[in-house]
């Protein structure tokens, strides 16, 4: 068990304590955070999905993870770019929206996972999947004076 709280410890100083690769504008401030994803149910027998603190996580548990952003600046910001890297403890979980952009060689290339190859054992190339996604990226087109936001992506613990 303590080496999953240990294993947690990490994946939260990955999240809260880096800043995304990209970003570019001082204007927008960025903030991370992570969360666990948890199913229950209520005395009616309904199922029930909560986001809560991480306590203890095992193998297989679901965590979002998300950045707060904010223009505390006066004009509009275009095209600005978050690029968070994955936590080598977790993978994309398999139900993230196919539309995300992401990379699978460390953040030196960009696209929608299905648009994406990596390196095979036997030499050859094989589609990515998942748990070969090393980095996540948004562009916002425009982000207004004042505004804020959040971006998620689901993971799952290796």
């Amino acid at each position: 068990m303590r080496i999953f709280l240990i294993l947690f410890i990490s994946i939260l100083a990955t999240a809260a304590g880096t800043a995304p690769l990209s970003a570019q504008d001082q204007a927008i401030s960025l903030s991370g955070s992570v969360m666990h994803e948890t199913v229950s149910f209520d005395a009616s027998g309904k199922e029930v999905t909560e986001l809560v603190e991480p306590n203890t996580i095992v193998p297989g548990d679901r965590l979002i993870f998300g950045t707060d952003y904010n223009n505390g600046s006066d004009e509009a910001v275009d095209n600005f770019v978050v690029t968070n890297p994955l936590p080598p403890a977790v993978r994309l979980a398999p139900d993230a929206d196919t539309t995300l952009i992401v990379s699978v060689d460390g953040g030196k290339s960009f696209g929608t996972l299905s648009q994406l190859s990596v390196l095979a054992e036997d030499g050859g190339s094989r589609p990515a999947v998942q748990a070969d996604v090393t980095h996540v990226r948004w562009t916002l087109p425009s982000v207004a004076p004042g505004e804020s936001g959040r971006l998620e992506y689901p993971a799952i613990i290796r």
